[in-house]
């Protein structure tokens, strides 16, 4: 049985433990908070206020703000047989390595964890088969190549925003034409889960996709054509290249520091 500590229990360590909990491990909460870990305690095998404790672990979520991951970091003493696996935005592999003895890896993940519906982007090199186990289990991940992470970030961890903000362009255009508020907010958020499961399941292409639920002279092309000649794709683009600028903004701020 692999044994697991998440150290950090705010949004994201809490999100993380939930999306964990059904698993075949041992699963240890820190934080220095008494009320995070009784938040996430139903959800985990054991919680702790000992970092030391939390440092037995065969692998080590450093779920943590990113100015205290090489701080926290110093304080553990771990070996090469151990993985960190750190959440920490912005905080490079190299600056942890000379830290460590143990094997890093980085990863930018989602809040959707908590469902177990979580996007992580991977970097560090080989995804040891435990760690890749784990992440499975709180959703899907990929591995990307760390010159990537500030992609990853706009794309998969500020993406859930641009989600959001969408569903509700969707939920208040059904609402101006008459639909109940509760009623259109739940069609356009299953429509958008409905949507993402297809792509993810399907061997077609987007552009397939779309085209086979526009009908000749019906509904779907109609409004499709007014997205086409808008500057809606544009706009979403911009928004993900401004995440990506930012990101790569607050890791040059961590480098200097």
């Amino acid at each position: 049985m692999v044994h697991v500590s998440v150290i950090g229990c705010g949004n994201m360590g809490s999100a993380l433990v939930a999306g964990l909990s059904d698993g075949e491990h041992r699963l240890v909460a820190y934080d220095i908070d008494e009320a995070a870990l009784s938040a996430v305690s139903e959800y985990c095998t054991e919680t702790t206020t000992d970092l030391d404790e939390a440092a037995t672990a065969d692998v080590i979520f450093l779920v943590v703000k990113p100015d205290l991951a090489p701080e926290i970091l110093d304080e553990l003493d771990l070996s090469a047989d151990q993985t960190l696996v750190s959440f920490a935005a912005g905080v490079s592999i190299d600056s942890l390595t000379p830290r460590t003895d143990a094997t890093v890896l980085r990863v930018m993940p989602n809040l959707a964890a908590e469902r177990k519906s979580m996007a992580a982007a991977v970097a560090g090199g080989e995804l040891p088969a435990d760690v890749e186990a784990l992440l499975s289990e709180a959703g899907v991940a990929v591995e990307v190549s760390e010159d990537q992470m500030d992609i990853a970030t706009a794309v998969n961890g500020s993406g859930p925003a641009f989600v959001f903000y969408f569903i509700q362009a969707m939920r208040d255009a059904g609402i101006e034409s008459g639909l109940d508020s509760e009623d259109a907010q739940t069609l356009a958020a299953q429509t958008f889960k409905g949507a993402a499961e297809i792509v993810l399941e399907s061997d077609e292409s987007l552009e397939d996709l779309i085209d086979a639920v526009c009908s000749p002279k019906g509904t779907t092309i109609e409004g499709m054509e007014v997205l086409w000649d808008s500057d809606a794709d544009v706009a979403l683009k911009e928004a993900v290249a401004a995440a990506e600028r930012r990101s790569k903004e607050l890791a040059a701020s961590g480098d200097d520091e």
